[in-house]
């Protein structure tokens, strides 16, 4: 029997079709008997819950719930400060709980996060051997073809590896771990106190991986990259091309932020599985409906809003050089209108100026990337009356794809 385990908490009831999807995946490739073991809270509803028992009975497999809110949930939240409960879903910290939950019969578990599809047989993952490692994992360094710029790159991103405490080749991520149940049971004080050391500072952005990562990194048994392999390297290395792999939607490629572009070859592989889901019926097809609608109603009364707000006067562009020649293209900018150009640190202060000077007389399109637009309001100017974010009027044939997460979260 194979074992694999999710933590969910699905606050307004839709976060269920992730966990689902990722579980008609295994399913759908694995042809010997697997339990699947879902750590959950209250917010699991009595309709969520059939359609997993629905899902494992249509491929003849098992689902077992465990209510750890009710259970064991002491254990690991109470350590936690606030500040990371009012951040973060108390879900990340449910496998922590796993060997309390699992009986002592079974010595190991395949973890996954819900934003992964397990594109090939689970099997080939649960035949791997571990017995004096604690867990097994695919290092962040290993999905770089370059590992020593991977090994760079984790140094640069994870906040463990910058000071010191986990050798960024020993840096994993957590989204698919096989676990050594057996070490995990002896090691309970080292992971209580590990998070209770990290998770009163804010600036170690992923509480449970870096846990897991102090604790046991160094021990590690490392996994080939096909059992973790993040999406985003697969497209930015121009492959696109669905394999037997264990996909990983993380970050910006996350199954609920990723644009709905069918042509993709990884967007349609999440959204064949999902159609395949007892989440995908009729009242899917209406809340995408509702939810197109709210965007075609938000579109009008933004056009509306500029139009009202452009009324009586003109148009000054604030962008970064390497932009200049696209903006003028794509706003029609007239040879009467004045640009800034955002060439050093004095030009905000310079826009900021020129802003006072002209206070009700002209909107200012700001086209900079990680612009401080609280500086703007902080200085008396008014969004949507003084300056337009410049980028929400761009399009798929500027460049700019859809942000189509309201309509994947809706589903």
């Amino acid at each position: 029997m194979i074992h694999i385990c999710f933590g969910l908490h699905d606050k307004n009831g839709l976060y269920s079709k992730f966990t689902g999807t990722t579980l008609q995946s295994v399913f759908a490739n694995t042809a010997s008997e697997v339990t699947a073991h879902i750590l959950h809270d209250g917010t699991l509803t009595q309709a969520n819950r059939e359609k997993f028992i629905y899902l494992a009975g249509h491929f003849g497999q098992r689902v077992e719930f465990h209510n750890v809110e009710k259970l064991f949930a002491e254990k690991i939240l109470a350590p936690l400060s606030e500040k990371f409960q009012a951040l973060y879903s108390e879900a990340a910290m449910y496998r922590f709980l796993i060997p309390h939950v699992l009986p002592a019969t079974v010595d190991k578990v395949i973890y996954l996060d819900s934003d992964v599809i397990v594109n090939l047989d689970i099997e080939e993952l649960w035949r791997i051997r571990i017995v004096g490692e604690p867990i097994a994992a695919v290092p962040v360094s290993f999905q770089n073809t370059d590992v020593q710029a991977g090994i760079k790159r984790a140094r640069k991103m994870f906040r463990m590896c910058e000071d010191g405490g986990v050798r960024p080749a020993d840096y994993f991520n957590s989204g698919v771990l096989l676990m050594n149940l057996n070490t995990f049971r002896d090691e309970e004080d080292t992971l209580i106190s590990a998070i209770e050391s990290i998770a009163i500072y804010p600036e170690y952005e992923f509480l449970d991986q870096d846990v897991l990562n102090y604790c046991f990194a160094a021990r590690a048994l490392r996994l080939p990259v096909k059992f973790n392999r993040a999406v985003r390297y697969e497209r930015s290395e121009g492959k696109g091309v669905v394999a037997n792999k264990i996909y990983h939607y993380a970050g910006q490629n996350h199954v609920w932020s990723f644009n709905l572009d069918m042509k993709d070859a990884f967007n349609r592989l999440w959204m064949e599985y999902f159609m395949k889901t007892p989440w995908f019926d009729v009242q899917t097809i209406g809340r995408l409906y509702e939810s197109v609608q709210r965007m075609h109603i938000s579109l009008k009364n933004a056009m509306v809003q500029t139009s009202a707000v452009m009324s009586g006067k003109t148009r000054v562009f604030f962008i970064m050089p390497n932009n200049l020649e696209a903006t003028r293209e794509v706003f029609s900018v007239r040879d009467d209108e004045e640009i800034i150009l955002d060439e050093s640190d004095a030009s905000l202060n310079k826009l900021i100026d020129r802003m006072q000077s002209a206070q009700g007389k002209k909107v200012f399109f700001i086209m900079t990337t990680n612009f401080p637009f609280d500086v703007l309001t902080e200085a008396g100017f008014v969004r949507g009356r003084d300056f337009l974010n410049g980028f929400e009027y761009l399009s798929e044939a500027n460049g700019f794809p859809l942000d189509s997460h309201r309509l994947i979260k809706a589903m």
